[in-house]
């Protein structure tokens, strides 16, 4: 009896764990050695295209099996109870996943009576009532604009009232506008008591949504915790300074040299104000002409550099995806 009520805290607490999570594909180690807690919170799983996070979100959600490791999903196992794990959450993939030619509340409620839910109707009107869609419920879905149909998705996904919901890349190719209008939604999912995991290439808005984020390259997770917390992996200032002329090193005290986009270096330093001139005099005694200057704190994208690095993404064009992207626009 104490083995069950520890075992049923502990799902309560951590609604998803893996352990030594592994994957390949012939040689390439998609997935290597993942070990993660999730509790009740949105967790973001960011990394470079190519870095694991779809083959994570498809071996959790049982679409995928792991070549080894294991995963429990509200205590159910992913291999040993995948019908059971699939009861329990909801996937909205980064591919469109709504028919244009049905209305908003025909889509819906043609989820809900796939998942068994009573009352289809009813229920159907409730999530569109929650993602403010009832007043467009019976338009064709094909004149949706790109958020809207978004919405739709979640409403599709929120039928069956999962414990879990997965968000593979959620606001790619919408304006700013629906962007802030999804992540409300999602807020309030997570305030209801839902675990929301989520994939995302936008570093700001993992910092601004997320409770945790998990940075992933090469199928190794190479930090978890909160925003604040990672951003002070860092724990310096970070001067930005935009140049022409080609970069070949300065020597300044205190001050080192992160790396370059394009035409803008990026430097770390213990007090920006103090070595902004030092560093303008340095690249002018070294060549170059300095263009503009800034200095500010780190951002999420800064820490996923310095862990990452800033590689070329080789990942293969997904034609699908530019489509979808292009008609949610």
């Amino acid at each position: 009896m104490a083995t069950t009520s520890r075992h049923n805290q502990s799902v309560h607490e951590y609604p998803l764990v893996t352990h030594s999570l592994t994957k390949r594909f012939g040689d390439l180690l998609a997935v290597d050695n993942l070990t993660l807690s999730v509790g009740t919170e949105i967790f973001g799983l960011v990394g470079p295209n190519g870095s694991g996070k779809t083959t994570t979100v498809l071996m959790l959600t049982t679409l995928l099996d792991p070549d080894s490791g294991d995963a429990t999903i509200c205590g159910y196992d992913i291999r040993k109870n995948p019908r059971r794990v699939r009861e329990s959450i909801s996937y909205v993939p980064q591919d469109m996943a709504v028919d244009v030619r049905l209305s908003g509340r025909e889509n819906v409620i043609m989820f809900a009576e796939l998942y068994g839910v009573k009352n289809p109707v009813e229920r159907s009107n409730e999530v569109l009532k929650i993602l403010d869609l009832l007043d467009r419920a019976d338009e064709r879905a094909k004149v949706y604009s790109g958020g809207m149909r978004r919405r739709l998705e979640l409403a599709q996904a929120l039928v069956h009232n999962p414990k879990i919901l997965f968000l593979d890349e959620p606001t790619v190719g919408l304006d700013v506008a629906a962007r802030k209008k999804i992540w409300e939604h999602i807020r309030t999912l997570r305030n209801d008591g839902m675990t929301v995991f989520v994939t995302t290439h936008y570093m700001d808005e993992a910092d601004r949504y997320c409770d945790r984020v998990a940075i992933i390259d090469h199928g190794r997770i190479q930090a978890v915790d909160t925003p604040a917390r990672l951003k002070g992996i860092i724990s310096q200032d970070i001067i930005s300074v935009s140049i022409s002329g080609t970069f070949t090193g300065i020597d300044v005290p205190g001050v080192r040299f992160a790396h370059q986009e394009e035409d803008t270096l990026i430097f770390h330093c213990e007090n920006g104000a103090a070595a902004l001139p030092l560093v303008k005099d340095a690249l002018s005694d070294a060549g170059n002409q300095v263009l503009s200057m800034s200095v500010r704190q780190p951002s999420l994208d800064d820490v996923f550099l310095h862990l990452v690095g800033p590689g070329e993404d080789k990942s293969p064009f997904k034609s699908s995806t530019f489509r979808n992207m292009m008609g949610k626009r």
